[in-house]
């Protein structure tokens, strides 16, 4: 077995969740998402790429229905005992499966929560899913579901993230080595994630940024690398990961000088960091973190140059992105509560003078003040 906690604790977020379920009435949950089956039982792998549902009922048995490749997968991961495979053959539907597998549950005519909103939902399987299902059972989104109950970290859970940020910092160090007017992108990259990797860390659920010149204004990795000018600019976003669990930073470097507009444009992203520090608490909302971040950055005129949220929170994910489901932004009313992992991000991309300033750690909230998990400071960085 190749579990990453304790049984205990597979117990007791299964008890967590059969809670919730029983309060919302539902007799079964299919999940879908890769990471509330990794967080539910330890299932490890990549194969939702295809179709593959848990489906956990109210009395807090477990299903998982996959493919061959997948069987000792997760014999291997995780703490499933009923695992049943759907044959790949030409025009399969494994939705059918499905449906047949519930039968054999007794769950004709039940109460089911779907994840939708999850990448291991694609478009043409809940058209069939709901094809098939619509007479059955019953039906109702409970996308959200799991992720609430992911929001808040156990002890064992905060020490892989901050492991992983620890893996973070290493990555940082790494590339700090490097930065210099002629350095290659490419041996930047490689020593960040290498750094990682070197220290028992994982991959990344979605590629690592990195961008200079005027790449440096974008906020997804692309192909294609670049040797840095004498006098440049360099956007890093990156990730340690532990056990999937992921802390990310990103920084703006600047390479052999800082021009008046860049110092300006940091000077905003670290007062707002700041300002920031102090509402990250219980109490306030993600909507709240958002407000004051927009206020802030809006009052020192470059609402053109900001995004519409500032972070979100972070956990244990899967490709193709380790961003969780709740983010900073407008209107967001979930709770700040203690024992959350949050990444903040300031970014701020002036196309009009082509510079570009990023500043963003991750956060542990406590019953207080938040916990930095970064040993670097919110220091600007050049690099001669």
């Amino acid at each position: 077995m190749a579990l990453h906690f304790d049984r205990s604790e597979y117990s007791e977020r299964l008890q967590r969740l059969t809670d919730v379920m029983e309060a919302q009435k539902l007799d079964a949950l299919l999940l879908f998402a890769q990471e509330s089956m990794y967080w539910l039982t330890g299932y490890d792998t990549f194969g939702y790429c295809f179709f593959q549902c848990m489906v956990v009922k109210a009395d807090g048995s477990i299903s998982l229905l996959t493919r061959s490749a997948d069987m000792r997968q997760a014999r291997h991961t995780s703490t499933v005992e009923n695992i049943v495979i759907w044959v790949d053959r030409v025009n399969a539907d494994p939705t059918l499966d499905l449906k047949n597998l519930l039968s054999d549950l007794d769950l004709l005519g039940a109460k089911i929560g779907v994840e939708y909103d999850t990448h291991g939902m694609t478009g043409r399987a809940a058209r069939l899913l709901d094809n098939q299902l619509s007479t059955f059972a019953s039906l109702s989104d409970a996308s959200n579901l799991v992720g609430e109950l992911r929001l808040i970290k156990s002890p064992t859970e905060i020490a892989h993230i901050v492991r992983a940020a620890e893996l973070a910092d290493d990555a940082l160090d790494a590339a700090l080595e490097l930065i210099a007017p002629g350095a290659d992108e490419a041996k930047i990259l490689a020593a960040m994630q290498g750094a990682v990797l070197k220290g028992g860390g994982d991959y990344p659920a979605n590629e690592f940024i990195i961008g200079s010149g005027s790449d440096a204004l974008l906020c997804r990795y692309k192909a294609g690398r670049r040797r840095l000018d004498a006098i440049d600019q360099l956007t890093l976003e990156w990730a340690g990961v532990s056990a999937h669990y992921h802390a990310a930073m990103m920084r703006t470097v600047l390479v052999g000088e800082a021009s008046s507009r860049h110092r300006e444009l940091y000077n905003a992203c670290r007062e707002t960091m700041l300002a920031l520090e102090d509402v990250l608490k219980p109490g306030n909302t993600f909507g709240t973190v958002f407000d004051v971040h927009a206020r802030i950055i809006d009052e020192r005129g470059l609402t053109r140059h900001r995004l519409n949220t500032c972070g979100y929170s972070l956990g244990a994910r899967f490709s193709p992105s380790w961003m969780e489901q709740q983010m900073f932004h407008a209107g967001n009313e979930q709770e700040i509560l203690a024992d959350m992992s949050l990444f903040v991000h300031m970014i701020i991309m002036d196309s009009d003078s082509g510079a570009a300033m990023s500043l963003g750690q991750t956060y542990l909230t406590t019953n207080d003040t938040p916990r930095s998990l970064s040993r670097h400071s919110l220091d600007l960085i050049v690099r001669e």
